[in-house]
């Protein structure tokens, strides 16, 4: 994979081009930055700043104001090669606190298995209306416990809405051991583009290492090369970051949130 190429393409396609991934947000190009605003349980945030040492103050505090007017908490998406050099230290200063960093990773879909392996008594069930919603937040937490339970809920509400209004735009599925929900994610579709992004896989403990995750992945890049995509892009912690590349997904840059609150 030539990394650079590759890199340029993530950051033209994903951030300077942005699309909106909620039918209730839009994306927002104004003056130097290309951002996204939406109701509260949208993601809402920075992509892309094009800014340099003697601009990102004002810009930064433009973002603050847009933001805080509408009462909403969003996020400035650095990467670990934006600029300026001094970025984080910037947004640090302005009020933002930093989130756990993420590796980005990229495989071509190509070279990834499509076929997904599954631990006896597990099955995968697409998620297609509200019912599977529920148990997509049911996953999430008793995979992440009590901390994961207001994500979980904002998070069901923006997947239902993708999947009522702009269903060709994600593919959800769970992963079920008889009649419990034990993990789930996502595949979010990036229409025009050469990357659809993978999204969850968090699994229950008492599951975890059977291989469950790496089954989503495969389930997935089937997917993904039925419908043409070229790379499958994911925002990995360093629990999942191993077993990514160990399946051929390779670091394209570092991602670190930086969460504003007004």
């Amino acid at each position: 994979m030539d990394h650079e190429a590759v890199l340029a393409a993530y950051d033209r396609q994903l951030r300077r081009d942005a699309h909106t991934d909620s039918p209730g947000a839009r994306v927002e190009r104004a003056g130097a930055v290309v951002r996204q605003t939406g109701a509260e349980h949208d993601w809402n945030g920075v992509h892309w700043a094009d800014i340099d040492a003697t601009t990102a103050d004002a810009v930064i505090a433009e973002q603050v104001r847009h933001y805080t007017a509408l009462g909403r908490e969003f996020e400035w998406k650095l990467h670990s090669h934006d600029r300026p050099a001094d970025l984080a230290d910037r947004l640090r200063a302005a009020g933002f606190v930093p989130e756990p960093p993420e590796t980005v990773l990229v495989a071509e879909v190509a070279d990834l298995p499509t076929e997904p392996v599954l631990p006896e008594g597990v099955r995968l069930l697409p998620v297609t209306d509200a019912s599977g919603v529920q148990l997509m937040a049911d996953a999430h937490e008793v995979a992440f416990g009590e901390d994961g339970s207001g994500l979980g809920e904002r998070l069901a509400k923006r997947v239902l809405t993708q999947l009522t209004e702009t269903p060709d735009t994600l593919v959800a599925v769970v992963a079920m051991a008889g009649d419990e929900p034990v993990s789930s994610a996502r595949m979010e579709f990036c229409p025009g583009t050469d990357f659809a992004g993978l999204w969850g896989g968090g699994t229950a403990p008492q599951w975890r290492g059977k291989g469950i995750y790496r089954a989503l992945i495969a389930h997935r890049a089937r997917i993904a090369a039925e419908r043409g995509y070229r790379y499958l892009q994911v925002d990995a912690t360093d629990d999942s970051r191993p077993i990514l590349e160990r399946l051929g997904f390779v670091p394209l840059s570092v991602t670190t949130p930086y969460v504003y609150t007004p």
